[in-house]
């Protein structure tokens, strides 16, 4: 952008009454011009894109004009070009086998005579080491046998002594149950022959020894425990030898000479 220039014109010499009008005047004049240069350089700035430098005025008859500065111009940027990668190296061919000579082939082709196979030799055997090894060999057998044999015999032996066992509890209580009826029924005799006292009290326990033969004849009765109240003991030892044959067991071997029964005034 050029500068401005500033003009100054000369005036004749005013009159001496005029004087300070002039004065006054030129003073305004000068101040016009510069508001002027500011207004232009203050807007010329901003429409621009251009940087320019800042002027100064001085107040004299001629302003001196600033220094253009010359806009260098952008250089462009130049694309890198792309970088080749280098060829890659020739592969070398595998250098062909040297041909053997002919007389390391001649040897290869002659095949060399195998030895003749050996013909197994079969081991000695010891006769009496293999006796020995025999007889420990049926020991073994014999006695895992025999134990065996034991085996079962001691379980055969077990279950027999069970079902033995089985069979007496299964007699006893059979025997018990006989034995129980077979009593029952001479005291269910006996008590119907008692003739109880009108006078007893309470309901005491009286036992007698009874001896009897086969047939159920009694030969002998005994008193073995008091009730307490010798009127019922009477009426029971009356009423024994009343039931006299006693009845007899349903088997023989239940049979008993010596017979304890207890009697209660009370009981069914």
């Amino acid at each position: 952008m050029s500068g401005v220039s500033t003009v100054l014109v000369d005036y004749p010499p005013p009159a001496a009454d005029l004087s300070e009008v002039g004065k006054y005047l030129s003073l305004g004049l000068t101040l016009a011009v510069h508001l002027l240069l500011f207004a232009f350089l203050f807007f010329g700035i901003r429409w621009t894109t251009q940087v320019n430098e800042a002027i100064e005025v001085e107040l004299v008859r001629a302003v001196p004009q600033p220094d253009v500065v010359p806009v260098v111009p952008e250089a462009r940027k130049t694309p890198a070009r792309p970088v080749e990668s280098p060829p890659p190296p020739p592969v070398s061919k595998p250098a062909a086998p040297l041909p053997k000579p002919d007389i390391a082939l001649k040897e290869e082709k002659k095949e060399k005579p195998r030895p003749p196979a050996a013909t197994p030799v079969p081991p000695q055997v010891d006769s009496m080491m293999l006796e020995q090894e025999l007889s420990r060999a049926r020991l073994d057998r014999q006695k895992a046998e025999a134990a065996k044999a034991d085996a079962s015999a001691i379980a055969a032996e077990l279950a027999a002594l069970d079902s033995k066992k089985q069979a007496m509890e299964q007699a006893r209580m059979a025997n018990s149950k006989a034995m129980a009826d077979y009593i029952g029924r001479i005291r269910s005799r006996i008590k119907s022959n008692i003739v109880l006292p009108p006078d007893i009290k309470g309901n005491p326990e009286a036992i007698f020894d009874v001896v009897q033969f086969p047939s159920g004849e009694i030969l002998n009765v005994h008193l073995k425990k008091s009730s307490g109240h010798a009127g019922y003991d009477a009426a029971v030892e009356r009423a024994i030898r009343k039931s006299s044959p006693l009845p007899k067991p349903e088997r023989g071997d239940l049979f008993a000479r010596n017979l304890e029964l207890r009697f209660h005034p009370l009981e069914d």
